[in-house]
């Protein structure tokens, strides 16, 4: 039986038949239910997940390292059955939130929605359930602030490597000091030596830790080093029966650059290609970057990586896994868990650069990504095949081609290894990463104001309990004193900034009012609340204005403040070419620019000051910029806003970027500064983001609604447009937007072809404006052009709405319109409104 075609909570239905009082529930009975659940699912336990379902129901903490694909989520399932059974909590953490939600999802289905929570920062559903999934950092900020009390009797901790994530691994670590009353789950494919964390969970506890290991996988690997060129290697692998195969590159446009280079080698069937054709009916292909999607998958070869749009990732991941891409081009991120299966995985390189320089990877990189070959229920054996460099395959090409002929091979130009980014790997190399042990975790504990404050907060003893927590904490004797004296003078700051203070009676006390689930997000939160209020409600820019100060605690898309600032630098040199200045100062001021940031000064100032009065936030987490504001003044569609910066391969960026500032404005920004101006800005926010891809905003939507929302009409991803007449008018205006900036440069072909065809043609729109150029010269495409007192729907009769459009002038006159129509059924099948234009009018 599948799990579609189990009953709604199934698990549920299992715990009904258990005894209602906790006390009465005995654990050979909550086995015996679990197993009812697992034989319903068509499963037969591995030895280690029975090991270690047992070990759990033994009542000891258990460490489970066994490789990809041996069914760890099953055991973690058990765990919080087991804890459902006792009626205490459980908690499930990973480190990405697209897990968390996926998890949370999953756990709905087994245990029914009223039942699971989340956590993640950007959103909390449910809070107070017996099951909550989410991030890290949130579990380590409830140990924290509670301590041993926390309500957290059982703990999943999943991809536990992560304890040695240089950013992030403190929050891995916190749970192990502090949650003396819990029982652990600690999950990885890679975490080397255990024996730390054994002795670390037994001395907390009190408990037994059990290791649980296996080396054998249920699907066999097997391990290749070629030095044929890539394209030889992949169709050898595709002819011998080793698709699909994932192709591992570490940077996007790499994947991108090798997907299309694939191009030019049929992988596929003429039938295969055709079943790929029947299986793409009803994907919208309609962003810039599209296009290439839909040419590459029609090919059998797949592109996945961070910067494409979900639904075109999605896609990917639903044709593999109907076994019709041949090649999916991805990064390394696959090895968090993407859901595909993969028969072959093929490293490009084995090196990457790992954010201070490029060295080879380590085994635990390598043995992560490598673990995704070969599925369970797909495959009986998987493949790991590694890439000679690509200059040792020219190289060695060449001395093929010269033979034994000793003229011939003193000729030879050998070809030199890349001068940056590469670092040389061998054999001897991928040898290595094969068969050693993962590198030992390293413990990344630090002492941060937030901490401390959480700490504190706990009252009388916070201080006894912060000095206590760095001598558990998993660092060197000599490193524990350093973070103590650290300790000691973020309090001492704390307390000349009147944040906290000792009484005689309470101990230490806080002042600021922290919010009961605080964390540096809702500190940056905090900061947009305050500076808000100083906003001035009179001026036009305020809308603008609160918009920048959201912007401004959003993390920073990178790639697209770069192209910004190219977009800058390319202006501003050919402005002072033109100019005639001289190369080197043409360099000079080249090097000052930097990527808009509308009112930084007043955003600096008022964290500063911020800060100094709550200073656990940090002086550097302010980043004030304009993509979001940028794209609304100029009144772009998404897009147009890819095509003038060129972020066709970065479309998902953008789209994770302003799904951000959406939620950020209907959540964070509260209802009283919220003027209809700000409504415009959230209504235009979501509906580019639902038109263009809706799954961030219907995963969000769901989560926030506690994963009861119902299941949407169209795919996933794909938007009906038509669904709120506010957002389906915002498209109407840019549509329309789109048109007017063309006739502003008299482009009358390019403004035609963004209308549904009919009787209109570039030459007579044109000859139907030339008076309008006699009149008044120019036409407006300012803010005020873009107001939405100048776009009327006049009727909504029969399902077509009739629209007039007022063209501004110089001169104030705006005495001419354009007459449209649009079919709302046809745009809701083609994802976009396609507008006919019925007259010019003046």
């Amino acid at each position: 039986m599948t799990r579609s075609e189990l009953p709604a909570h199934p698990l549920a239905d299992q715990l009904d038949a258990l005894p209602p009082r906790p006390e009465d529930v005995r654990r050979d009975d909550v086995l015996d239910r679990f197993l009812t659940y697992v034989k319903a699912r068509g499963l037969t336990p591995y030895p280690a997940q029975e090991e270690a379902i047992l070990e759990l129901l033994d009542d000891k903490n258990v460490i489970l390292s066994t490789p990809t694909g041996s069914g760890k989520s099953l055991v973690a399932t058990a765990l919080h059955f087991l804890a459902m059974a006792e009626r205490r909590r459980s908690f499930y953490t990973c480190p990405i939130k697209a897990l968390v939600s996926e998890k949370f999802f999953a756990l709905c289905e087994d245990f029914g929605p009223e039942f699971v929570g989340m956590m993640t920062g950007d959103a909390t559903v449910n809070h107070d359930a017996p099951i909550i999934c989410c991030t890290a950092e949130i579990l380590a900020s409830i140990a924290l602030r509670e301590g041993a009390d926390a309500d957290v009797d059982y703990v999943v901790m999943d991809e536990f490597h992560y304890y040695s994530d240089r950013e992030r691994g403190v929050a891995w670590q916190v749970p192990l000091l502090v949650l003396s009353h819990a029982r652990f789950l600690l999950m990885s494919a890679t975490l080397g030596p255990t024996e730390r964390f054994e002795k670390a969970l037994t001395d907390l506890t009190g408990a037994e830790t059990a290791v649980v290991t296996n080396a054998e996988r249920p699907v066999p690997l097997d391990f290749e080093y070629r030095e044929s060129p890539l394209h030889e290697t992949l169709s050898e692998l595709v002819r011998t029966g080793r698709a699909p195969v994932y192709l591992v590159n570490f940077t996007q446009r790499s994947a991108a650059e090798e997907a299309q280079n694939l191009m030019s080698v049929d992988f596929c069937s003429k039938e295969e290609k055709k079943a790929i054709q029947a299986s793409l009916i009803g994907t919208r292909f309609d962003s810039p970057f599209g296009k290439e999607v839909q040419k590459l998958v029609r090919h059998g070869v797949g592109l996945h990586h961070a910067g494409l749009l979900p639904k075109y990732r999605r896609l990917v991941e639903r044709l593999a896994q109907r076994g019709q891409l041949k090649i999916i081009s991805g990064t390394d991120t696959l090895g968090v868990g993407v859901n595909i299966p993969i028969r072959t995985v093929l490293f490009t390189k084995l090196c990457k650069f790992d954010g201070e320089k490029t060295a080879i990877l380590t085994v635990r990189d390598f043995q992560q990504i490598a673990g995704r070959a070969g599925r369970r229920g797909f495959d009986e054996r998987g493949t790991v095949v590694a890439q000679a460099p690509e200059h040792v395959i020219e190289n060695l090409r060449l001395e093929a081609k010269a033979g034994n002929d000793p003229g011939k091979r003193r000729k030879i130009v050998k070809k030199k290894p890349p001068d940056k980014g590469y670092v040389h790997w061998d054999k001897t190399t991928f040898e290595r990463l094969v068969s050693s042990p993962p590198e030992p975790l390293v413990s990344r504990f630090q002492v941060s104001h937030g901490m401390l404050l959480n700490v504190l907060s706990r009252g009388k003893g916070g201080c006894r309990a912060m000095a206590r927590l760095i001598k558990a904490s998993h660092e060197r004797p000599a490193q524990q004193r350093a973070l103590a004296r650290t300790a000691v003078q973020m309090f001492h700051a704390l307390e000349n900034a009147g944040i906290v203070h000792v009484t005689p009676d309470r101990g230490v006390v806080i002042d600021a009012d922290l919010q009961e689930d605080f964390s540096l997000n809702h500190a940056l939160s905090l900061y947009l609340l305050h500076a808000i209020e100083l906003l001035d409600r009179q001026s036009e820019t305020y809308p603008l204005d609160l918009l920048t100060l959201v912007e401004s605690i959003l993390e920073n898309p990178d790639l697209v403040l770069l192209r910004q600032l190219d977009k800058l630098k390319t202006e501003k040199l050919a402005e002072m070419k033109a100019a005639g200045v001289e190369y080197d100062d043409r360099m000079a001021e080249l090097e000052k620019l930097e990527y808009p940031k509308p009112n930084a000064a007043f955003i600096y100032d008022t964290f500063n000051a911020f800060v100094r009065e709550h200073p656990w936030v940090g002086a550097d987490n302010i980043r004030p910029k304009s993509v979001a504001r940028d794209m609304f003044e100029q009144f772009l569609s998404f897009s147009e806003y890819v095509r003038e910066y060129g972020l066709e391969r970065g479309e998902g960026v953008l789209l994770r970027y302003l799904s951000d500032a959406y939620k950020t404005l209907v959540q964070s920004v509260p209802l009283p500064a919220k003027t209809p101006e700000v409504d415009d800005i959230v209504t235009y926010l979501g509906a580019i983001v639902r038109s263009t891809d809706s799954s961030l905003l219907d995963e969000w939507e769901r989560m926030m609604s506690g994963g009861e929302a119902p299941a949407p009409r169209e795919a996933p991803g794909e938007a009906d447009i038509t669904r709120s007449d506010k957002e389906l008018t915002v498209l109407v205006r840019n549509a329309i937007f789109a048109v007017l900036r063309h006739l502003s440069k008299k482009e009358y072909a390019k403004a035609i072809a963004l209308f549904a065809p009919g009787e209109w043609t570039a030459e007579r729109l044109e000859a139907r404006f030339s008076p309008f150029w006699e009149e008044h010269g120019s036409l407006r495409v300012d803010p005020a052009a873009r107001a939405p007192k100048n776009t009327r729907v006049v009727s909504r009769e029969g399902g077509v709405w009739r629209i007039e459009q007022t063209v501004l002038d110089p001169e104030d006159a705006n005495d001419w319109i354009l007459e449209l129509r649009m079919d709302v059924d046809r745009a809701r099948a083609e994802g976009q409104p396609l507008l006919e234009l019925v007259d010019v009018a003046s």
